[in-house]
C-alpha cells in the first residue's frame, strides 16, 4: 500500500508539473501553487489537497479524513466522522 501510494503521489506530482521536496519529517510534497500531493514514510498517510477559486484548500487523506481550510479557519472531518472546527476565536470537535 506504501508503495502504491508513493506511487500515485509520484505520477500526480509528475503531471502537474510541480516541484517535488522531502522535509525535516520525512514526507515528500509535491506542490504547483493550486494544488499539493505527499506522503508521509514514517507514518504511511498520503494526501492531495486544492485551492478553489474562493481560496479554500481543500485537503483528503488516503485514510479518509478531509480538511477544508481558509486564512487559518476550518473544518476537519475523521474517517470516524468526528468534526472539529476552529474560527477566529474558538476550536472545538463534537
Amino acid at each position: 500500500m506504501k508503495i502504491l501510494a508513493s506511487l500515485a503521489c509520484v505520477m500526480l506530482c509528475a503531471n502537474a508539473y510541480a516541484e517535488c521536496t522531502t522535509n525535516a519529517r520525512g514526507a515528500v510534497v509535491c506542490n504547483n501553487g493550486e494544488s499539493a500531493a505527499g506522503y508521509n514514510r514514517n507514518t504511511g498517510n498520503g494526501f492531495t489537497s486544492e485551492k478553489n477559486q474562493n481560496g479554500v484548500t481543500t485537503t483528503q487523506t488516503t485514510k479518509g479524513g478531509e480538511a477544508k481550510t481558509k486564512d487559518g479557519k476550518g473544518v476537519y472531518t475523521s474517517p470516524s466522522g468526528k468534526t472539529c472546527a476552529r474560527t477566529a476565536r474558538h476550536q472545538g470537535c463534537n
